[in-house]
């Protein structure tokens, strides 16, 4: 399990409705195509991008952004988010 839980912060909620990204909390050792694949197997999506950032706590955090066809509100909604 590369994935270990999404980010629900209001900025982070923001992003799910304007730019079509979901963030994450992943593995620190997990690779961009290691969550590309887990993020389009779990929810049956497209990934269009994935950029990783390690936050000053040690946490890696991983901005999906999802193909144009499929939505954030849908995974977000399967994740209970919002």
């Amino acid at each position: 399990m590369v994935l270990l839980y999404p980010i629900t912060t209001e900025k982070a909620v923001g992003m799910i409705e304007r730019e079509n990204k979901i963030i994450f909390v992943v593995e620190k050792g997990a690779t961009k195509d290691q969550i590309r694949k887990e993020v389009e197997r779990e929810f049956g999506v497209k990934v269009e991008s994935v950029n990783t950032l390690i936050t000053f706590d040690g946490r890696k955090k991983a901005f999906v952004k999802l193909k144009e066809g499929f939505s954030a509100d849908d995974v977000a909604a399967k994740l209970k988010i919002a």
